[in-house]
Parts: structure tokens; C-alpha cells; sequence
């Protein structure tokens, strides 16, 4: 395949230099013999209306170096043996630490001009999970999902309990201002003139999410968002919701970017891995149903990245663009913004 100009962006990195980088299509699970690889990683850095010229160029160039650096980090731990659970909270920790995607630092601004987080963690093999929903000031709420999961009796905290806890935890938190950025600013102000519609008119909905398998053969998921530019009343979408936008069990792994209610209703995460164990189906087959077929009949928008037992990935989106890279222990790495990449 030949690489879109745009990939030099992230020529930089050591990592990348010496792997091979190829463009990454929508809905594509053939990444070769994926069974040939020991590890996977997948990323996602959200689904929308992004097309070739959506971004400024620093704002483009600066998505993909942060695919590219968190694709990096979570290749490095399973090359070492690490394993998947590690590997996808690295992900989405450097995902939510770039101002770029709707998650953490990046986040979008609910209607009080504040930012709400939401994240989610599922580890396939024992299916624990943690989420924590409607959080503010921590830097990184992919850490206090892990930390509901490993040092709760819970799977999801909210609000100011949840905050509480990721103090106990030992969290960092950050000032408000710190997770401002003005291009969520100005999505902020455009969704005000359009005084009769609540859903935001901007180019892409930002959720970051990773799924990954290991050496010994576990599954791993999360997700992380900032949720909806002008949200009211506490809205939470599906990313910290268990099998709607986060799912892993032994056969599959599913981190989601979309319309979030749409996804909660669908139950899509679970839906996806349910339909390979229980009809039997391909991960491509079951993944396109459900984003292109279910999500879109009852209204929605989107796109998943999913990753079965043997490696085999697919990144369906209904979407102009998603963006979102892969990587494995054989050397392959891709990162992708656009539908024809």
C-alpha cells in the first residue's frame, strides 16, 4: 500500500522508523496472519464527520503522533511480556493525556462549561471491570476505572464519590483549566446559536478506547471520553457502561466511539462478542452487523474496534472517518484518520 503524506507526521518516533506503517481501511480484519502474532494492540481515538482537510494540519498531525506514541507504549509493554490489561490502560492513558481527542485534557464541555469524564475497563479472562462516570478534575480516568476494578467490591463509581475514591486511590487530579482546550471551547459556543438541537455540531465525537491481547492469550478492553459537547442533567453516554461501549470476555474484545445512547440501547460491545459465541459468526461479520446494520437502523453513528482470540481485528465505522491505528508483535503498525486510509 502506499502512505498518505500524512503518516510523516509521526515519522519521529523511533518506534515507527523501524516497523512497517500501512494504511488502515474501515472495516478491514484482515491484517494479515494475524495468528502469526503474539500480541495485538488496537486503538481509537473516536468516530465522526472527519473527512481530508477537517483539521487544521498541526491538529491532524498532532492525532496521529498520538495514535502512533500510544500504540507505541502499549507495543512495548507486550513485547516485553507484559500483559493486555496493562497494555490498554497505557493506551488510553496517553490517549486521555493529548488535547486532541475527547477524553481527559481533551475533553468536550457540558452545557455548565465543566468537564465530565467517563471510562471503563474489562480484563477478558476473569471478566473484572471497573468505570467511573461523571468525573472531574481526574487527570486520568482510565486509572480510577482500574482502580474501581482492583480495589472496590464495585464495577462503576459516579461523581464526587467517584472522585473521592481516586484521592484514596492516590490519583492525580488536575485544575480545571488544565483539561480546557479552545477548539472545545468554540464547540461549545457553536451548539448555543443552535438553540433547538442538543446534539453537537462538530466533526467527530473523540472517545479513545483500546482493546489488546498478549503473549498468553488474554483479552483486554477500555474506553475513556469526555462524553457530549453541551450535555445536561448528568448525561452519561456508553463508554463507561459495561458490554454498551466496553466489553471483554475469552473471545473477544470491543471498545466503541459513537452516539452513546444508541449503543447503550444496542448493548453493542456485548453484542459483538455474543454473536461470535453464540451464532458463531467471524469477528468482521459480527462487528459489521452490529455498526453497520443495527446502530444505523435505530438512528445512530459510529464505529468499534474489536480483536478476537486469534488476533484477527476489525474496525467497522458508519462514519466519514474514525480515527485509529493497530500494531503486533510482527512488526505491522497502522494509524488511520479517514475512510479511504
Amino acid at each position: 500500500m502506499i502512505l498518505s503524506p500524512r503518516l510523516a507526521s509521526v515519522s519521529v518516533l523511533v518506534f515507527l522508523s523501524c516497523l512497517a506503517v500501512t494504511a488502515l481501511h474501515a472495516g478491514d480484519s484482515s491484517a494479515g496472519d494475524a495468528q502469526a502474532a503474539d500480541w495485538v494492540v488496537v486503538v481509537h481515538g473516536g468516530a465522526g464527520a472527519v473527512t481530508p482537510g477537517t483539521y487544521e494540519p498541526d491538529d491532524e498531525a498532532g492525532m496521529r503522533a498520538d495514535l502512533a506514541a500510544a500504540l507505541e507504549a502499549a507495543g512495548r509493554i507486550l513485547a516485553e511480556g507484559g500483559n493486555s490489561l496493562d497494555a490498554v490502560t497505557e493506551a488510553v492513558r496517553r490517549l486521555e493525556d493529548s488535547p486532541h481527542f475527547n477524553a481527559g485534557r481533551g475533553a468536550v464541555f457540558t452545557a455548565d462549561a465543566r468537564n465530565e469524564l467517563d471510562a471503563s475497563i474489562m480484563l477478558g479472562s476473569t471478566g473484572a471491570a471497573g468505570a467511573v462516570a461523571g468525573v472531574q478534575g481526574v487527570r486520568n480516568p482510565i486509572l480510577a476505572a482500574r482502580a474501581v476494578m482492583e480495589r472496590s467490591p464495585h464495577v462503576m463509581l459516579s461523581g464526587s464519590g467517584a472522585e473521592a475514591f481516586a484521592r484514596d486511590a492516590g490519583l492525580a487530579f488536575m485544575p480545571v483549566e488544565w483539561f480546557h482546550t479552545e477548539r472545545r471551547r468554540r464547540a461549545l459556543e457553536a451548539i448555543r446559536e443552535d438553540t433547538a438541537s442538543l446534539v453537537p455540531p462538530v466533526p467527530a465525537h473523540g472517545t479513545v478506547g483500546a482493546v489488546a491481547i498478549d503473549a498468553a492469550g488474554v483479552l483486554a478492553a477500555a474506553t475513556s471520553t469526555g462524553g457530549m459537547t453541551n450535555k445536561r442533567w448528568g448525561r452519561i453516554g456508553d463508554s463507561p457502561i459495561i458490554g454498551a461501549g466496553t466489553w471483554a470476555d475469552e473471545r473477544c474484545a470491543v471498545s466503541a466511539t459513537g452516539w452513546g445512547e444508541y449503543y447503550i440501547r444496542a448493548v453493542a460491545a456485548y453484542d459483538i462478542c455474543a454473536r461470535l459465541a453464540y451464532l458463531d459468526e467471524s469477528l468482521d461479520t459480527a462487528a459489521r452487523y452490529v455498526v453497520l446494520e443495527r446502530i444505523p437502523a435505530m438512528g445512530g453513528d459510529g464505529g468499534v474496534i474489536a480483536l478476537d482470540r486469534a488476533g484477527n481485528v476489525s474496525m467497522p465505522f458508519n462514519t466519514a472517518g474514525m480515527a485509529r491505528g493497530m500494531a503486533r508483535a510482527d512488526g505491522l503498525v497502522e494509524v488511520a484518520l479517514f475512510k479511504d486510509e
